[in-house]
């Protein structure tokens, strides 16, 4: 499976919600981009309690989806613009139901591994103005995923997205974030202890979830 990447996205933090900041306003980077284990270089992000860490290097957000979330929202001029989502990958042709836990996928001289699906938060509603998008997200599982960096090197807008390894499980990203968010899914027990098996989901993920055990 091979996509093109159309942009790689950094941001900065910045004022967001009065006192609070964020970096989800993120910016095509002009020219190679460094991919390190902690992200794109250029890149930074504010919240480090809730986002960032090598578990999240790397995020990925579908823009296949921005069609039906215009269509969703009646239309928004943030879904003419790049990273929406606040995504550091602008790439159509690969969604949730795609890409399972633990796959590889080389771009440029970066190896990225999928480590877990994005949990979404209210700064998405808070960028957009609207009211109810966590909750479609919640309903859809169009959550968009992370990646933490096994090898680190230079990528560009126009590189190859290859997916090179497969991650061996039956978890898709769809599938388990409907898992572990969905009010409609409720994950029996021994689910559970499968989901915390998984070697290459996130540190974070399986401690939260070993809790509930």
């Amino acid at each position: 499976m091979t996509i093109v990447v159309e942009a790689l996205c950094t941001g900065q933090p910045r004022p967001f919600n009065g006192a609070e900041l964020s970096a989800i306003d993120k910016r095509p980077a002009e020219g190679p981009v460094m991919i390190r284990s902690f992200g794109l270089e250029g890149d930074m992000v504010a919240d480090t309690r809730h986002h960032g860490g090598p578990d999240m290097a790397v995020h990925h957000y579908p823009h296949d989806h921005y069609s039906a979330w215009a269509e969703w929202l009646g239309g928004h001029e943030l879904l003419s613009g790049p990273a929406a989502f606040g995504e550091n990958i602008e790439a159509t042709g690969l969604v949730e139901t795609d890409v399972r836990i633990g796959d590889r996928f080389r771009l440029g001289e970066a190896l990225l591994e999928v480590s877990q699906p994005r949990k979404p938060c209210w700064k998405i509603e808070h960028r957009f103005g609207r009211k109810g998008m966590v909750a479609h997200i919640v309903k859809t599982h169009i959550s968009g995923w992370y990646y933490r960096v096994i090898e680190e090197g230079i990528a560009q807008a126009g590189d190859h997205l290859t997916k090179v390894d497969e991650g061996k499980t039956d978890w898709t990203v769809a599938r388990l974030f409907a898992a572990l968010y969905a009010p409609s899914f409720k994950p029996a027990p021994d689910q559970l202890e499968e989901i915390c098996m998984l070697e290459k989901l996130s540190e974070a993920v399986r401690l939260s979830l070993s809790r509930k055990l």
